[in-house]
Order: C-alpha cells, then sequence, then structure tokens
C-alpha cells in the first residue's frame, strides 16, 4: 500500500529502513539528526519524526523525546497502555540510555560522573546552564573510548541517569570538553552536525518483562 508522505519526508521505504525494532506493541526508530521529534511551534516546524511515523504507522504514540540536533533511538508505543508504561519506565529511571558522542579535547580520566546541577537559562533559552545554587540534580557517567591526537578529539559513551534538557551537551561544556558541532554550546567548529547519538536503548518489554536492549551506531564513527 502507498502512503503519501508529509512534506519533506523520506519515502516510506527510506522510513521502514529506520526502524530498529518492532513488535505489536513498541517499535524503536533511529531519529536522523536535524529532524525534530515532535512539532514545534509554528507552520515551519510541523515536520517531525512522529508525524513521519504516524503516516506509516498511525497508531504510533509518542513516549520521549530527543533534540532536534541528536540522532539515535527512540521508542514509539503502539498503543495509550503500552505509551503509559513505557512512559513509567522513563520516569521511574528503570531504563539504559547510552550515547556515542565526539568531543573536544582529550577528557581525562577515562571515566567518571558529571553531576552538575542544571537548571533554564532564560536570557538565552532554549539553553541551559549549570547553577550550584537553584539548578537541578543532574548525574552522566563517561567512559573515553578513543583519542584522535590529530584532531584533538575524544571519542565518548555518555550515559544519562538523570534525563534534564540538554543534560549531554552542558554537562560535556562544563567538564571543558564540549560536543564536536555543538552550535548552542560549543565552539564554531565548522562540523556538519552535532556529534551526539543515542546507540543504545534497552528496558523491561512493558508486556513480557524481557530485557530489550537496542544498539544503533552514528554515521560519525566508523
Amino acid at each position: 500500500m502507498n502512503l503519501p508522505a508529509p512534506p519533506n519526508a523520506p519515502s516510506l521505504l527510506a522510513l521502514v529502513t529506520r526502524i530498529n525494532y518492532q513488535d505489536p506493541h513498541l517499535l524503536v526508530i533511529n531519529k536522523p539528526a536535524g529532524l525534530l521529534a515532535v512539532p514545534g511551534r509554528g507552520p515551519d516546524k510541523q515536520d517531525c519524526l512522529l508525524t513521519r511515523l504516524q503516516a506509516v504507522v498511525p497508531q504510533a504514540l509518542l513516549v520521549h523525546r530527543l533534540d532536534q540536533a541528536t540522532s539515535g533511538l527512540m521508542v514509539f508505543a503502539r498503543s495509550p497502555a503500552v505509551q503509559s508504561q513505557l512512559s513509567a519506565l522513563f520516569r521511574d529511571r528503570l531504563t539504559l540510555k547510552r550515547y556515542a558522542a565526539v568531543v573536544h579535547g582529550h577528557l581525562q580520566p577515562d571515566c567518571g560522573v558529571a553531576t552538575f546541577p542544571l537548571m533554564a537559562d532564560w536570557p538565552r533559552r532554549p539553553c541551559q546552564k549549570v547553577d550550584l545554587a537553584a539548578g537541578k540534580p543532574s548525574e552522566t557517567r563517561w567512559t573515553v573510548l578513543s583519542y584522535d591526537a590529530a584532531n584533538d578529539t575524544s571519542v565518548v559513551s555518555l550515559q544519562p541517569i538523570t534525563g534534564r534538557t540538554h543534560q549531554l551537551r552542558v554537562h560535556m561544556l562544563a567538564t571543558g570538553h564540549p560536543i564536536v558541532g555543538d552550535r548552542l554550546y560549543g565552539p564554531d567548529d565548522g562540523a556538519p552536525r552535532l556529534y551526539l547519538h543515542a546507540q543504545t536503548l534497552g528496558l523491561p518489554h512493558p508486556l513480557t518483562g524481557e530485557w530489550l536492549e537496542i544498539h544503533s551506531t552514528p554515521d560519525f564513527l566508523p
């Protein structure tokens, strides 16, 4: 069956190839960088992953979000009951989320935890900032996977324990190692995109309880 695609949407085949996992209850999509997860304000921000997906899977329902600039795995429910169960898993921190990123500089030591409290930077919305007095508790665990001396960049694995807005981006900035291609928080480095990708998503299946873990390799890593 041929379905009409939303404006500027990829072909049906291209969207289907981005489905990393599906069953009668949920599906996991690999969101491209630069595409909104949900509609924004204004007619020029209606094209998004949710709209495109619902053109193919009308019952698909949002569970969580990724920044527009971030690529990677997002899970969608296929019924309101499953949406409620999945949302509870994210709320109660019963999911596993790992991101791949490339950051400026040689991040040391090889692993650590960033716990800078975060809050909205109202004069610079939608930016966030570290505020030791009024910020909300935030935690990101990081592991260095490799260092490229020629480009002075590090490939890191990031695991957010909390889920604050722009948490990974601001925490890396606060360590002195902003993410490559971060036009909000980093230097103007000429990178074509934000080098941040939701690489691993794990959760107990809401119907069976079986652990489900999906992986996706970012296009900015070999």
